[in-house]
């Protein structure tokens, strides 16, 4: 199973979107699956369900962290490298998805959703096209880690 599968098949198990990819990268990463799996509970859904950045675009910021963050505060020559590659991961999803932003993708309204998540159905699946997100984010990182 290639990570794209494996993120959507989390997605389909009930982790938000941002868990469901960066727990694909965990047999990479540095942290156990339940760490990581708590870090980036509070990015599914835009943000705690804010609706702003994507979960799947967040995980794969922080996988990319993870894996070649800088250290050092007044090492700005590392910051500048990796922002230059967070915002190379995000043009990549940006031309699969035409933009970052989770309402936008969901074609919502502006603001927040309420923080109760929604039930995992056969419709919200048919509706919601988060697990093309996931999937895409997934695909995203992985192809700029084997490069």
């Amino acid at each position: 199973m290639n990570k794209r599968e494996k993120a959507e098949s989390l997605f389909k198990e009930g982790y938000n979107c941002a868990q469901s990819v960066i727990l694909a990268f965990s047999d990479e990463l540095p942290l156990d699956e339940d760490t990581l799996a708590k870090l980036a509970s509070s990015f599914g859904a835009g943000m705690g369900r804010l609706r702003e950045v994507c979960g799947a675009v967040s995980s794969i910021f922080m996988i990319e962290g993870l894996l070649n963050g800088y250290i050092s505060p007044n090492d700005d020559k590392a910051k500048a490298e990796h922002y230059r590659h967070i915002q190379e991961l995000a043009e990549a999803f940006k031309e699969k998805n035409q933009t970052i932003i989770c309402r936008e993708l969901l074609g919502l309204k502006d603001g927040p959703s309420d923080y109760i998540p929604c039930k995992r159905t056969e419709n919200y699946y048919a509706e919601r096209p988060c697990t093309k997100f996931v999937g895409d984010a997934a695909e995203i990182i992985e192809k700029m880690i084997l490069k």
